[in-house]
């Protein structure tokens, strides 16, 4: 299997089952994926301790690029399955910083992954 993800041995932050590393295609300044140690396809595939781990690592993650960058708010995702737009089949959580002014109107934030239903 050739997996970029199983591949990466420098991360930002860790814990015993995650690792976090800043988005080589980042959507804003400080964008950080948190991935899974233990190769997995989605989130669904995920055990509760890697569930629990994610979720500890979105928390440093979001006190470290608070201090670093000082955003305005944040969007978390997981695209789960190529037509939701997973390229990379290895589970990774988005932590994205948003910042007043990034785009026009924010309003509807992860609903714009179809454009058309974000404004409601």
């Amino acid at each position: 299997m050739n997996c970029i993800f199983c591949e990466i041995r420098e991360y930002i932050l860790e814990n015993e089952l995650c690792y976090a590393i800043y988005d080589k295609y980042p959507v804003n300044k400080g964008h950080m994926l948190i991935i899974t140690k233990r190769h997995v396809k989605d989130y669904f595939d995920t055990t509760n301790e890697e569930k629990i781990d994610i979720m500890d690592l979105i928390d440093k993650c979001k006190v470290m690029l608070d201090d670093k960058y000082s955003p305005d708010g944040y969007n978390i995702g997981i695209n789960c399955g190529e037509h939701a737009g997973q390229t990379v089949m290895h589970l990774h959580t988005h932590i994205i910083p948003r910042y007043k002014g990034d785009i026009e109107n924010p309003t509807g934030g992860v609903r714009g992954v179809i454009p058309e239903k974000r404004i409601y």
